[in-house]
């Protein structure tokens, strides 16, 4: 395989979070006194970190109010909301076929807190899966390619054998921004469209299309 390190996005490429997410965005801004927030609004920021999505979404909130809404985010994500969340279609089956070759690496790169993250990996076993992964509170929120970088480094693979995936412009901007390879899953929360202004390496309507791919 052309690619010794795959690192993959979290919400809207492996896991099917989007509906969460948005009920506890919007639930947060109203308990943080902004108001409604459009679901359109909310799924535009999935990918980004919390404080940098706040910021997008609420223009002008003022410091002790976006913390305010961070709080109550965490609060319906972690303990009130009980949407379900799982991976979508394929991608147990699919990460299960990479680990299967010994010189493969994984890797996440997520929006997601440290904390959020560990959750998700103690709560499905996941965090076996990966050899590394990022933060975008331990790091530079993407699209800023630091994370990106930082995995590069960590499990010493250089970019040419690095593979990007994600469903967010977010994902493909800042693997583009160190000329890495990248793909686009369009099941994820931005449209096709607008990924493609990305120029991706390889479009994905569905995961076992990105594992065929793979193997190919």
């Amino acid at each position: 395989m052309r690619y010794r390190l795959i690192i993959f996005d979290w919400d809207g490429t492996l896991m099917d979070s989007e509906s969460r997410i948005v009920g506890c965005m919007q639930a947060a801004a109203r308990d943080a006194g902004w108001g409604e927030l459009a679901a359109d609004s909310v799924r535009d920021i999935i990918g980004l970190g919390l404080p940098e999505a706040i910021a997008r979404m609420c223009p002008g909130i003022a410091p002790e109010q976006a913390e305010r809404l961070r709080e109550r985010y965490t609060h319906h994500f972690v303990a009130a909301d009980h949407t379900p969340m799982a991976f979508f279609p394929g991608v147990e089956e699919g990460i299960a076929r990479l680990r299967g070759r010994p010189e493969q690496r994984l890797a996440v790169a997520t929006g997601k807190s440290r904390r959020g993250l560990n959750r998700v990996f103690a709560a499905n076993g996941s965090g076996a899966w990966f050899h590394a992964s990022r933060t975008a509170d331990e790091t530079r929120s993407k699209p800023h390619p630091l994370m990106l970088e930082e995995l590069l480094e960590e499990l010493a693979v250089p970019v040419e054998e690095a593979l990007m995936v994600g469903d967010t412009e977010y994902d493909l901007e800042m693997a583009r921004a160190l000329k890495m390879d990248r793909v686009a899953v369009t099941y994820g929360v931005h449209a096709p469209e607008r990924l493609a202004a990305s120029r991706p390496t390889f479009v994905a309507e569905r995961f076992e299309t990105l594992i065929d791919w793979l193997h190919q």
